[in-house]
């Protein structure tokens, strides 16, 4: 009689194995949220379709290969699509990193190596032209990106 309340105590503890992909789903998705790496949320896709394949009753090798091949599956269709994404500009040249990038500045008089110092934003900046090849003008430009503190512009 002893043994048998063990054996029933043992299997109330057990728990279904819908449950423990369930769980494992759910803290990939916990750690993805802490550490931000989008690649964790496709595994936790994965195992989500491993806890469906338990609720279908499919054997545990069944269960580990659909979460290994949905899983790995997502992983690398995220990065196939990324991969085909234009790629950001350099942060000197990128306007979401840099509010420069787009202004105008009138340059007034460029000197013999190229270069003009403009009034921009309240404070005197070198301004350096990105078509070298061009001999300079006076006039309005853009500014193309920045180079430490120096503003690369191009003619409009």
């Amino acid at each position: 009689m002893a043994q048998n309340v063990a054996f029933k105590k043992r299997e109330e503890v057990d728990m279904a194995e819908s449950t423990i992909w369930w769980l494992l789903a759910g803290g990939a998705v916990a750690l993805e949220l802490m550490t931000g790496t989008f690649y964790l949320l496709m595994l936790a896709v994965g195992l989500a379709a491993a806890a469906l394949a338990a609720h279908f009753g499919l054997a545990l090798t069944a269960q580990i290969l659909v979460a290994a091949l949905v899983g790995g599956g997502a992983v690398v269709l995220w990065h196939w699509k990324r991969s085909k994404d234009p790629k950001p500009a350099e942060a000197q040249a990128n306007a979401d990193v840099q509010m420069d990038i787009g202004e105008t500045v009138h340059v007034a008089q460029w000197n013999a190596d190229a270069t003009a110092s403009v009034k921009y934003r309240g404070s005197q900046w070198t301004v350096v032209i990105a078509d070298t090849d061009a001999a300079p003008q006076p006039g309005l430009f853009r500014v193309k990106e920045l180079q430490g503190n120096r503003l690369v512009v191009h003619k409009l």
